[in-house]
């Protein structure tokens, strides 16, 4: 089943894995490095998009990771930070996005003077003012760096834990993978849950399985960021399913990276056919220049979805949510409501024609 793209705007979605600051507008990036004295490759937004390598293959990992550098640049004061925060929930709400969850390290963004409670502060007042206008819910969830110090990462937990009642639903540990494990950080896995706060970790995107099996057995994440590599473990699938542990897939994402060869390869569709609970994610709207829309396009083109895996990815989104039980149970009653008025109004416009 390929989706037309009008009927995809339409369904209910989530976003689960979208990070702050590499999904600003490109219009906003310009606008403010232009009003911050910061330098572009280019101010105008084609170029400066082709110059920067957002929305193409990158040759790794850290390739794409350095091209935040300007984007983190822009995001040192408390109106910025606000005003991306606002404009990546309206972007979101635009295409139906239900609940988005945006996650950043609050530390990048204190090289002008700001604490990391005020960034954390002027992100939740930009949701806050995207809730009040539109009606979206929103959840933070704080990364933590792997190949930053056990005691900075500490930091980030402790801020987590602080910001919990405000707006912040979870705790990550992002960044390059190889020779950076997850277990140097468990102190600030363990400090995050025992404070109730939910554990999602980036695992298994470019290296082995055995960094999601540590994300799941060592620090007992409840979702795990990408797992590409989990298709190279039988196993782990298995106990990734039978635990129900959530796999946030960004298929655009994995593909600029170099995590797969192409959406195509994607182990998505797999992942579903052996009942994983596994989503749909952007990662980065800017960097990958793409949209909750756009990956539901690629992988029902690429990877040739049929109706019932396309639902059961969104649904999954909504399963996955880092809220409360009975919030996440009112989404997916109200999801395949209306799921079902789509598809009828759908099926009854086929009739008419």
């Amino acid at each position: 089943m390929v989706l037309d793209r009008f009927l995809a705007e339409k369904l209910p979605k989530t976003d689960l894995h979208c990070h702050l600051d590499g999904s600003l507008r490109c219009e906003t990036l310009i606008e403010l490095a232009k009003k911050y004295g910061i330098s572009l490759s280019s101010y105008e937004a084609e170029p400066l998009m082709a110059m920067m390598g957002y929305g193409r293959v990158r040759k790794n990992l850290l390739d794409y990771i350095a091209s935040f550098e300007p984007l983190i640049a822009i995001m040192q004061c408390h109106e910025a930070i606000e005003r991306i925060a606002y404009e990546v929930c309206e972007d979101a709400y635009l295409e139906n996005v239900w609940h988005l969850e945006l996650r950043f390290c609050p530390y990048l963004h204190t090289k002008k003077g700001l604490t990391a409670e005020e960034v954390v502060r002027a992100a939740i007042e930009g949701a806050d003012r995207a809730r009040k206008n539109f009606g979206i819910s929103v959840g933070f969830i704080l990364c933590g760096l792997k190949n930053d110090k056990e005691s900075n990462v500490f930091e980030v937990a402790k801020l987590a834990v602080q910001f919990r009642k405000a707006g912040v639903v979870g705790f990550d540990l992002a960044g390059p993978e190889a020779g950076f494990p997850i277990s140097n950080h468990l102190e600030a896995i363990y400090y995050a849950r025992r404070n109730h706060l939910f554990i999602t970790l980036h695992a298994g995107e470019n290296s082995g399985p055995e960094s999601i099996r540590e994300a799941i057995h060592e620090a007992g994440a409840h979702r795990i960021g990408h797992g590409t590599s989990l298709i190279d473990d039988p196993d782990l699938i298995e106990y990734v399913v039978d635990h129900r542990i959530s796999i946030e897939a960004c298929p655009i994402s994995n593909w600029h990276t170099g995590s797969v060869r192409s959406v195509s390869d994607h182990p998505l569709k797999k992942f579903l056919q052996a009942g994983a609970r596994v989503s749909i994610n952007t990662d980065n709207r800017l960097c990958s220049d793409t949209s909750i829309t756009e990956e539901i396009m690629a992988v029902s083109e690429d990877l040739k979805l049929d109706q019932n895996e396309i639902k059961q990815l969104l649904e999954n989104g909504f399963k996955s949510a880092f809220l409360p039980y009975s919030s996440r149970a009112l989404m997916i009653k109200a999801f395949n409501e209306q799921w079902n008025k789509i598809m009828q109004e759908r099926d009854s416009l086929k009739l008419a024609d």
